[in-house]
């Protein structure tokens, strides 16, 4: 199986590469008029008519067999064996964060605020509680007022 993944991504890039050099040798369709007028040679490597026939349906074809082979990939891509549980990332339930034991007091949710205990928690248990940590001081009591 890896083999023919690996023949179908070799055969769209070279289909890519000759698919980009065959739109690159084009003439485009405005190219006829600056060549009625003297500017420009008309003249192509399979004559004037017959290169945008074989050019655009040699184009045609790489563009398909491209196409082909990126539907190819997608179609290997997705064939893969599902899980065991047959349940996805969604269906499971959500983990929920351990509730605290101990209430805060407003003192403690702001930062730098001195961590004083409160008359309900005991001094050990708000030891075991996250505190933030001070912030640094910004210096804007230096400042001087007029």
């Amino acid at each position: 199986m890896n083999l023919i993944l690996n023949l179908v991504v070799a055969l769209q890039i070279l289909t890519a590469l000759v698919m980009i050099g065959l739109v690159l040798i084009q003439h485009g369709k405005g190219a006829d008029m600056g060549a009625s007028f003297g500017s420009g040679a008309s003249g192509s490597l399979f004559g004037a008519t017959g290169s945008a026939n074989f050019m655009s349906r040699s184009t045609a074809v790489c563009a398909a067999i491209f196409f082909a082979c990126t539907l190819g990939l997608a179609y290997f891509s997705n064939d893969r064996a599902r899980p065991s549980s047959g349940t996805s990332v969604l269906d499971r339930p959500a983990a929920s964060a351990p509730a605290a034991s101990v209430p805060l007091s407003g003192a403690a949710l702001v930062p730098g605020a001195a961590s004083t205990p409160t008359a309900a928690a005991p001094a050990a248990s708000m030891a075991a509680a996250p505190v933030a940590p001070a912030p640094q001081a910004s210096g804007a009591g230096a400042i001087p007022t007029k």
